[in-house]
């Protein structure tokens, strides 16, 4: 549930002030983390958004996570992702950060672990990929973080990190 701030005005009764969220697919990401930290086998991520979804394929592309069903009650949506024990760390990068396709080498090197294991996942013009996919594509796009493999996402990096 949302955490909840008192606001305090002079003479008048104070009133529940609920905190804004900034990113979606941060929290998503966190809850992700965390729960694969804590040995749990499922977890459900809400609220849903095209761009979790989108992410949660490129993760599923790469194996870090398995199958994820997306439930809707009629309100912001939800989506229950099943955990494989692959998923180290995941976390977004911001502010979000321009790159172009000659420019992936360098963040591969700044982000990645090694060359062997790891994604980059980038938001760019033609949708959500990885960075072998962009390089391929000749595009590029914005940055995320994510797990000990690295997902670049529109103006974030999300890194991906593989225990294997």
């Amino acid at each position: 549930a949302a955490r909840v701030v008192w606001e305090k005005n002079e003479g008048v009764a104070a009133k529940p002030r609920t905190m804004v969220r900034v990113s979606v697919l941060a929290d998503a990401l966190k809850t992700m983390s965390n729960a694969e930290k804590r040995g749990k086998r499922q977890v459900m991520i809400r609220p849903s958004s095209k761009v979790v979804v989108k992410f949660l394929q490129v993760m599923q592309k790469h194996g870090y996570i398995g199958e994820f069903e997306i439930v809707d009650d009629r309100r912001a949506g939800k989506i229950v992702v099943e955990l494989n024990g692959r998923l180290n760390k995941c976390g977004v990068i911001s502010p979000r950060f321009d790159i172009g396709h000659d420019d992936i080498e360098k963040w591969i090197e700044r982000l990645l672990p090694s060359r062997l294991f790891g994604v980059i996942v980038l938001t760019t013009s033609a949708g959500i990929m990885d960075h072998e996919e962009a390089r391929r594509k000749k595009v590029g796009g914005k940055v995320r973080e994510g797990p000990t493999t690295l997902v670049v996402q529109m103006g974030r990096v999300a890194n991906l990190c593989s225990g294997n």
